[in-house]
């Protein structure tokens, strides 16, 4: 039976207020719009700064002032607009990124979009109305609730960043345990990591959780997935195993001991660092470890912190921890299976 009222009306015009809408698939498509903007933006300005070629810096200047835009237009899709919502919302997202950072770009983008698609199609002036609310609605929310949300999130990241400098171990297997478990979750640890600024040290803590996530279920899985599943979640994401993780819980197990152990050693004995943009990203396309390089700016150290907490600390630890628990039978051939 058709729905009625509001809520059939709702349906209709595909608004579906839900927490996976908002905090998972929104955040998640966020994710995409910074990497296509401001972290490759940065890639390139690292790459302008060690090769002093020109043309990197002029790209990732391009890259980075468009990454409210970018925001705007990911979120709107990942909400479902419908075209003149979604190109609105490139204005709504300058507009929230400006006035509250990424966090200000989300909400603003959220509440315009739902807004811009009620109205949708509903007038005869839709070329004029559509875009209008849309953008009047995003604009002013940012206005609103943006400089708040920046202010809180900055204060509760210099807290975590303060907190890992005066407390580097026991914050170390903090930062690193939940940043990693949050990359393997369908939310966004590069949003996460970036609406926080986390940089400095726990920027290296949570770089080390999510390259012990990613890396950890490579190697984990490899008996069932072979090079293919190796390459897809180490350069990946390690969020491809969520279906496996549901199915059997015990299968995190093993990555998440491994983030626990390199976080401390990354904040501890390397003093390792990253830049907010990199220190979500883990091994995913390498951000993570070039965010470390452009952080710390080279040097015996950092490269020994790197190849150590990336790539061979998670490696090797994942496959212990895994085959302890093959052993007891809570991890059996077949479970870290993918559809690839």
């Amino acid at each position: 039976m058709e729905q009625t009222g509001v809520k059939g009306f709702l349906k209709r015009k595909n608004v579906n207020i839900t927490v996976k809408t908002y905090l998972i698939d929104a955040l998640g498509a966020m994710a995409f719009g910074l990497f296509a903007s401001l972290l490759i933006g940065t890639i390139f300005a690292t790459l302008g700064e060690k090769t002093h070629l020109e043309i990197f810096i002029t790209i990732a200047d391009y890259a980075k002032s468009a990454t409210g835009a970018a925001l705007g237009v990911s979120i709107a899709h990942a909400l479902g607009a419908p075209q003149l919502v979604l190109f609105s919302a490139a204005t709504v997202g300058i507009a929230g990124n400006a006035l509250g950072g990424p966090v200000g770009a989300l909400v603003s983008t959220i509440v315009a979009t739902e807004l811009g698609k009620i109205v949708s199609k509903e007038t005869r002036v839709d070329i004029l109305v559509t875009p209008g609310i849309t953008i009047i609605s995003g604009v002013l929310m940012a206005q609103f609730v943006g400089p708040g949300v920046s202010a809180f999130m900055t204060a509760f990241g210099n807290v975590v960043k303060t907190a890992t400098e005066m407390q580097p171990f026991l914050m170390g297997i903090l930062v690193s345990a939940l940043i990693g478990i949050a990359l393997t979750l369908p939310i966004s640890s590069a949003a996460i990591c970036i609406m926080l600024g986390l940089d400095g040290l726990a920027g290296g803590a949570a770089t080390a959780g999510c390259c012990a996530q990613m890396i950890g279920f490579a190697v984990l899985s490899f008996r069932e997935n072979g090079v293919g599943g190796l390459l897809a979640q180490g350069l990946g994401t390690s969020m491809l195993q969520m279906g496996n993780i549901v199915r059997n819980p015990k299968t995190w197990i093993p990555p998440t001991l491994a983030s626990m152990v390199t976080g401390p050693i990354a904040t501890v004995v390397f003093q390792m660092q990253n830049i907010p943009t990199g220190a979500g990203m883990g091994t995913c396309g390498l951000v993570g470890p070039i965010g470390v390089y452009t952080a710390m700016g080279g040097g015996g150290r950092m490269w020994l912190a790197i190849l150590l907490v990336c790539f061979l600390l998670p490696a090797g630890l994942t496959l212990i921890f895994g085959e302890v628990l093959r052993k007891a039978e809570w991890i059996k051939l077949g479970d870290l299976k993918l559809d690839l």
